[in-house]
């Protein structure tokens, strides 16, 4: 929650930015037209663990129609055990993996993806970046999300610009646009690869959580359930059997 201010200011900011200047002016601006032959890198989120209901399904699911879907030829950026197994056994071409990494979250974590990214995107491997993951919502609901990460199209920076109190106005530079953006992209692709980590390991555990709670109350209603069953049936048990022996006095 603390992280998702700065991401979301982060993204305008750079909204108001981009849309003021020459998409040519940095690489992660420039909208290329994605022909049959452009290849598309999904970055797929999942948990490590299981035992958390739909988590891993909905993600999976999500990240599977969206292939379906999908024009164009697609590699995989997969994060997390659940999503590389499933995806691994079934012959998906894989770009990179990583896994355990939520035991310990670290920024260099996002940083590391973050960089595989923007060299497969800038060296005219794939042609675009595109990241699915669940967004915690609350302990009962998460939200899938698919999001286009790169490039950062016109189109999005000049929504995003708008969204702005202050769209109107212009911006002096120092250093120039160029330094500026050669800062300042890279950062951005890390906090937003960042933060999907953070709101995915959020929306686990409450999954989790969640899942284990209802797992409990079923527990205990089956329980309660098993427990009348058989008190009934020895009851029955004991009243057959006094049956019997008044049955045997009286025929004596």
């Amino acid at each position: 929650m603390s992280a998702r201010p700065y991401a979301v200011q982060m993204q305008r900011v750079l909204g108001s930015l981009a849309a003021r200047v020459d998409p040519s002016i940095h690489p992660l601006l420039a909208v290329r037209e994605l022909r049959p032959d452009s290849r598309t890198l999904v970055i797929i989120v999942t948990g490590d663990k299981g035992l958390c209901g739909s988590f891993n399904t909905n993600v999976i699911k999500g990240a599977a129609g969206f292939i379906a879907e999908s024009r164009q030829p697609c590699s995989l950026g997969l994060v997390g055990r659940k999503g590389r197994d499933f995806f691994g056994r079934r012959g998906f071409d894989t770009l990179f993996e990583q896994v355990n990494i939520f035991q310990k979250l670290r920024y260099a974590d996002a940083q590391a993806i973050a960089e595989i990214a923007i060299e497969s995107f800038v060296s005219g491997q794939v042609d675009r970046v595109v990241l699915v993951y669940n967004e915690f919502k609350s302990a009962m609901t998460q939200r899938l999300v698919v999001d286009q990460l790169l490039p950062i199209s016109r189109a999005d920076v000049e929504g995003a610009g708008s969204a702005m109190p202050a769209s109107g106005i212009d911006y002096l530079y120092e250093p120039s646009p160029q330094e500026i953006f050669n800062q300042l992209l890279p950062r951005y692709v890390e906090v937003q690869i960042y933060r999907s980590l953070l709101e995915s390991n959020a929306a686990f555990f409450a999954a989790q959580m969640t899942a284990m709670d209802t797992a409990t109350k079923n527990s205990a209603d089956m329980i309660a359930s098993l427990t009348l069953y058989m008190n009934k049936v020895r009851q029955a048990a004991i009243t057959r059997e006094i049956i019997e022996v008044v049955s045997g006095a009286e025929a004596l």
